[in-house]
């Protein structure tokens, strides 16, 4: 029995009051024999449905009941789809579950709905580079965290050193087309990036999981702690304020206009966890950008343009 088929039929009972075995078939494409099922396990589970005998019965919520899901505002139906509607492009199962949602919200809100289900379309296929697909290891790990089974992960560090170990998965984030799994370790909580797992064994052990996490914060901390790594070291440069784009598109928010000079020169500050991080990128600038502090990273480059002409200059 689906879930989706039994939240549906909650959904066309409280926006219809009433429901036959016959229309709910229609509705969610299943024979009329597996809707009266799906009614009766509904009503056999504690949910105040009952059905009416004879001519113009069917099926409804007991004393006008109301579900939860179905107490949308326009708004809130608008924001929904927004948000589900991109999916359904690249998910038949989303496509299927929309179509079903849509049907059972009340029908002042079902011309919006869809309308905001079509405003955005995902194309999962990328211009000038390979289609990078979703881990297979996603789907079993989402299922790990959704039972609450602890999860036994061999995986490899960015030093390729290989361990394994037994998690409690927590949630899984998609940022940039790199999945990451938040995780509940004997050392407190890590991320794993997904495409490191070499292997992952569900068992059927309780997974714990802290009582107050939400995975948006949990994430959100995720961020900011890699973020804090990611700035260790700031420096000083000046650069043509037309190339200041560019600069960005390699460090990225650590990367501020610290204010303009004359000439249409800016003095720029960037981060990077080292100064030789600044300094790679730095190098290929050549006179273009000045380093004007600190003297670890003005040292890094010309230690570098030292490397490069002794390789170099005694071709010429």
């Amino acid at each position: 029995m689906r879930a989706d088929r039994l939240v549906a039929a909650l959904l066309l009972m409280q926006a219809r009051s009433r429901v036959t075995a016959a229309e709910l078939a229609d509705e969610l494409e299943v024979s009329v024999a597996t809707a009266r099922r799906d009614l009766e396990a509904l009503s056999a589970a504690g949910i105040p449905v009952y059905p009416q005998p004879g001519r113009g019965g069917g099926w409804s919520l007991v004393g006008g009941a109301r579900t939860d899901l179905s107490g949308l505002s326009a708004t809130e139906a608008q924001a929904l789809f927004l948000l589900v509607g991109p999916a359904a492009a690249v998910s038949g199962e989303a496509k299927a579950a929309l179509r079903k949602l849509v049907r059972a919200l009340p029908r002042t809100f079902r011309a919006d709905a869809e309308a905001a289900a079509d405003a955005t379309v995902i194309d999962p296929t990328r211009w000038g580079e390979r289609d990078r697909r979703r881990p297979e290891l996603v789907d079993l790990l989402q299922t790990a965290v959704i039972r609450r089974r602890k999860v036994r992960l061999t995986y490899t560090d960015h030093a390729r050193e290989r361990t394994e170990r037994l998690v409690d998965p927590w949630g899984l984030v998609d940022k940039d087309d790199i999945w990451y799994l938040l995780a509940g370790t004997e050392r407190g909580r890590r991320t794993f990036r997904v495409d490191r797992i070499i292997g992952a064994e569900p068992t059927d052990q309780v997974a714990e999981r802290p009582d107050d996490f939400t995975l948006a914060t949990a994430w959100q901390q995720v961020v900011g702690e890699v973020e804090r790594r990611r700035s260790r070291t700031w420096a000083t440069v000046l650069i043509e304020a037309r190339f200041v784009p560019v600069l960005r598109t390699h460090f990225g928010r650590h990367c501020h206009i610290d204010a303009e000079l004359d000439h249409g020169r800016v003095r720029v500050r960037l981060a990077a966890p080292t100064p030789l991080d600044i300094a790679r990128h730095l190098a290929g600038w050549g006179a273009m950008i000045e380093v004007v502090e600190p003297c670890s990273v003005q040292a890094e480059l010309a230690r570098i343009g030292t490397e490069l002409a002794g390789r170099y200059a005694a071709g010429h």
